[in-house]
């Protein structure tokens, strides 16, 4: 197992802490998309947030992460399950900015300052449950935060970092997640404040070879933790021919007889993987058959 998630409970059950490891996802993303060093930052990012959030949800249920900033990258949307399961596309993939002025990667004047963080739930239930915050920070580790006190009303410290290589590779990938618990002591938040402050960036200690094991002994102290799971974390798209091909019915028989005249043909791709889907006349005289059906 490469990448994955730990869920623990902290403090006798006083806090609930995540930490994951999502290097080679996020890596398989920026190869699809072929991002730049920013793009590549600030879509990580989103990745690693909705993964975070995303295991707090049951095996089927699923959630849309969408970051609509003013920065150049434009919008980033991330899709994620209770499976350990993503897959996200940025707009603009081409932004490389010069580094801030910490030397960091300037995530937060690729993502932009003004604009929201939508987050929308499907529980299978009738209708999806959807939070929408204003942007805070764009380098969105806080605005995660934000949502999370806000939306959720739960208290939380989500931490997201990505490490990109000169070539635009990715280094390393993951972050943290902790929520208080109703009847936290002050000792435990003092204590837990007092770490979060010390703790290096999440992706050069993963670089020096720390799994999310040894990130968690430091954001709790050794022996402090009671690890619930480990789960896989994987890049994943659903999409297929098929699923496409639904999509084309739907247009009506007179959309697709224009694609059989015009183009002789159709090409479809999918924006979150880059997969290609090519529909011939024969397979568009199929699909038009059902759509008059």
């Amino acid at each position: 197992m490469t990448d994955y998630l730990l869920k623990s409970l902290c403090y006798d059950g006083q806090v609930r802490v995540y930490t994951i490891d999502a290097t080679e996802a996020v890596a398989e993303a920026q190869r699809r998309h072929e991002t730049w060093s920013a793009s590549s930052a600030a879509l990580g990012r989103t990745m690693i947030g909705a993964l975070l959030l995303g295991a707090t949800l049951k095996g089927e249920e699923k959630m849309t992460v969408k970051v609509e900033g003013d920065g150049p990258v434009g919008h980033i949307i991330v899709d994620s399950n209770g499976k350990g399961e993503v897959k996200g596309y940025i707009a603009n993939p081409k932004v490389n900015l010069p580094l801030n002025e910490a030397g960091k990667l300037d995530v937060r004047g690729a993502v932009g300052t003004e604009g929201s963080l939508t987050v929308t739930k499907d529980l299978g239930m009738k209708e999806a449950f959807s939070g929408q915050v204003p942007l805070v920070s764009g380098e969105l580790g806080e605005d995660f935060t934000y949502y999370m006190a806000n939306s959720e009303q739960t208290p939380s410290a989500i931490g997201l970092s990505v490490l990109v290589d000169t070539d635009d590779s990715i280094k390393a990938a993951g972050g943290f997640m902790i929520q208080v618990m109703p009847g936290a002591t002050e000792e435990t938040i003092t204590g837990l404040e007092k770490q979060l402050a010390e703790i290096p960036m999440i992706s050069q200690l993963m670089e020096n070879g720390e799994k999310p094991e040894e990130i968690l002994n430091r954001l709790v102290g050794e022996g402090n933790a009671n690890i619930l799971e480990k789960m896989p974390i994987t890049f994943k798209c659903d999409c297929s021919k098929d699923r496409f091909a639904r999509a084309i019915i739907a247009l009506g028989a007179k959309e697709i007889d224009e694609m059989i005249v015009e183009d002789q043909g159709a090409e479809a791709s999918c924006h979150f993987c880059g997969n290609h889907y090519h529909y011939s006349v024969a397979d568009l005289e199929a699909l038009k058959a059902e759509a008059n059906s």
